[in-house]
């Protein structure tokens, strides 16, 4: 445990110098406030709406950026030690191929939790007192699910560009394959179920598609927090779809942390393979 940590403390300082967690920060709560503040300018009016409105549009949002950001920042995990040559280094220390992976895991997972936590919460907290709903317990605890599942759905994400990362052995390719997986992810699979729902004219559509949702991790995170909380899922469209013990917003979390575990086993395999 005392390496993986060794491992992760000097992941995330370098992110600290390379200026990731400012730059993902300052990303996180002027997103925040932005929206929070210019929402209303499509009606003909700015100013802070509400915390609830905020959350549906951060949430829409987020599925697009956080994504981004992690795989970003995680692609390059070892195939760039590998082509810069440092990776037989860092097996040469008293640590194993799994205690290196996971030390990087846990490090780049913390420099993105302090950002998310530090931004979106700083931000919240803005609008809280500048729209006068402090006192709003439930509104509160909606928004601080959606960091917690904003910070795992990053995870999520970390996870996956690991995996990309031990299965290719150039820099280029996993930049490639981390673009490929965004795609899908983010705007290919939800075409493809609404492309499979049209064709079959909406028949039982609600019986299926709610579960196929959970086949990717950013429906899950859209679920957990657009149709997961009574503040804010009038707002939405997803209540109908979201029904059943399983798609209470706990759940929903535990699942986000299923998506986490598989990818990074199975990455934490392939480099055992891979270097033995």
């Amino acid at each position: 445990m005392n390496t993986i940590l060794i491992v992760a403390a000097k992941e995330f300082r370098d992110g600290l110098r390379n200026r990731w967690v400012l730059a993902i920060t300052l990303v996180f709560a002027f997103l925040a406030v932005g929206i929070s503040y210019f929402g209303a300018a499509a009606s003909g009016s700015v100013g802070f709406t509400s915390l609830a409105t905020t959350i549906v549009s951060l949430a829409s949002l987020a599925i697009f950026l956080i994504p981004l950001i992690a795989l970003l920042l995680s692609y390059d995990t070892v195939v760039g030690e590998e082509e810069q040559g440092t990776l037989l280094l860092l097996l040469t220390y008293p640590l194993t191929p799994a205690q290196l992976l996971i030390g990087k895991f846990v490090g780049h997972a913390a420099i993105l939790a302090v950002s998310t936590l530090v931004g979106f919460g700083g931000a919240g907290l803005l609008i809280g007192i500048l729209s006068g709903e402090m006192a709003n317990a439930e509104l509160w605890h909606a928004f601080g699910f959606f960091i917690l599942s904003a910070i795992l759905l990053g995870w999520c994400f970390i996870a996956i560009a690991q995996l990309i990362s031990v299965l290719v052995g150039e820099k280029s390719r996993a930049a490639g394959l981390a673009l490929i997986a965004w795609f899908w992810f983010v705007l290919v699979f939800d075409l493809l179920l609404l492309g499979i729902l049209v064709m079959g004219e909406g028949r039982s559509g609600g019986q299926w598609l709610s579960w196929l949702l959970l086949l990717n991790p950013t429906d899950v995170f859209r679920l957990a927090n657009l149709a997961g909380f009574e503040a804010v899922r009038e707002y939405t469209g997803l209540a109908a779809i979201a029904t059943g013990p399983l798609f209470r917003p706990y759940a929903l979390a535990a699942i986000l942390v299923v998506w986490i575990a598989v990818p990074l086993s199975l990455a934490v395999w392939r480099f055992r393979r891979k270097v033995v």
